[in-house]
């Protein structure tokens, strides 16, 4: 009898890990096709935070123009690369108009995520490729969003995320409540890759 328990928690765990696994492939797959913006404020103080959602409007506005063209992932990321000093200036600019002096730093990096909520979709926790900008100290809480697809630009229509993703890729996305367990798993797993500096 013990056998057999011991026989049917093996096949248990490793029905689980082979359904983790599958999982983890498709976030991986999730972080291929999207590339992020993220914007750090100087603290958190009100005026910082406001200063960010200022910041944040101005950039959107902007690179909705210098993405238009894009067709996928890696076009966005070498347009950001391509334009990097543009949208440096315009950030440092914005943080001007608004009437601070703080210094800015923009640059293209490819940074870790916890699982993040959005709206209408959540992205798993992993490894994107991301537009970084930084406004004074960086010490503050950041925003977060996706360029491409223009997921957050003024004139999104609520459907680019799907317009690149599988349909597995999608309910991960749309359907959270179902996966929050996996999220978990997932989040932990990325801890221990960068603990470990394996990626």
């Amino acid at each position: 009898m013990k056998l057999m328990f011991k026989a049917v928690c093996c096949a248990v765990v490793i029905s689980m890990l082979l359904s983790v696994t599958g999982f983890c492939g498709a976030c991986d797959d999730i972080q291929n096709e999207v590339f992020r913006l993220h914007i750090i404020a100087n603290s958190d103080s009100e005026d910082d935070q406001k200063l960010k959602l200022y910041v944040r409007d101005g950039i959107l506005e902007y690179t909705e123009e210098l993405f238009k063209n894009c067709k996928n992932k890696e076009q966005s990321v070498q347009t950001a690369r391509d334009n990097i000093d543009l949208i440096k200036n315009k950030a440092q600019s914005l943080v001007y108009e608004y009437g601070y002096n703080y210094s800015v730093d923009a640059y293209v990096t490819n940074m870790s995520f916890n699982t993040r909520v959005y709206n209408e979709f959540t992205l798993p926790a992993g490894q994107y490729e991301a537009l970084r900008i930084v406004i004074g100290d960086g010490n503050g809480k950041n925003w977060w969003c996706v360029l491409y697809p223009a997921v957050c630009v003024p004139s999104a229509e609520g459907n680019e995320l799907n317009s690149v993703l599988n349909e597995n890729e999608q309910d991960i996305v749309e359907n959270s409540v179902n996966y929050q367990v996996k999220f978990k798993i997932v989040e932990v797993f990325e801890y221990i890759i960068n603990a470990l500096s394996i990626k």
